[in-house]
């Protein structure tokens, strides 16, 4: 069976159980203690490098990694990646954005404020990553003015990289009651069949 190596609030991580939950494929979880530096032991190193979560164990011995690389894997072939050359390259180019442009700091500052605490001498840095992070939450707003899902019509594996984050950005200080669009937007990612919410465990490795 498919093992996800994840730290369970981690929004990179929801990503790929949302996505495998909605395709009804099994899986197990293995949490993995960021704070004690589970994910920079040797052992962990041996199936990523990079010493990130999530990691997914796809059979004895081959790992993939990175959250958005993990969702094309198992959604290609299925509705979630669209058919159209445009909608499917529009979908690539909100998913870049994700990573690049919102989860440095929609993502760290969270992480920084509700779970890591504040690094030493970060306090600046964290109001110039809010404030980037405000940037990124602009854009979005003005996507979803003009359709209904970041691809187009249809909700696709753009919408799961950017929901897992935004959703939650109130955790790092992130006003979202100035986003009607995207507020609205996340009403229809909840009505899509076999949603998972965040806080939902739905499995877990049978040594855990």
């Amino acid at each position: 069976m498919i093992k996800l190596h994840q730290f369970n609030p981690s929004g990179n991580c929801y990503k790929v159980r949302l996505l495998l939950h909605q395709l009804a494929i099994p899986f197990e979880t293995r949490e993995v203690d960021l704070a004690a530096g589970e994910a920079r032991t040797p052992e962990f190193k041996a199936m990523n490098p990079i010493a990130r979560t999530p990691t997914v164990e796809l059979e004895p011995g081959v790992f993939l990694a990175e959250s958005n690389a993990i969702l094309w894997y198992f959604a290609e072939g299925t509705p979630f990646i669209p058919t159209d050359r445009l909608e499917r390259a529009r979908m690539l180019q909100w998913m870049f954005f994700e990573q690049y442009s919102h989860e440095p700091y929609i993502a760290v500052a969270r992480a920084w404020i509700a779970f890591f605490g504040i690094p030493s001498g970060k306090e600046k840095e964290l109001e110039e990553r809010i404030q980037k992070g405000y940037a990124a939450l602009d854009v979005m707003e003005g996507e979803l003015r003009k359709r209904p899902y970041f691809a187009g019509e249809h909700y696709s594996l753009a919408d799961i990289a950017l929901y897992a984050y935004t959703h939650v950005a109130e955790e790092g200080r992130f006003d979202l009651g100035r986003y009607p669009a995207i507020r609205a937007w996340f009403e229809r990612v909840q009505a899509q069949p076999r949603h998972l919410r965040l806080t939902d465990v739905i499995n877990a490795s049978p040594d855990e």
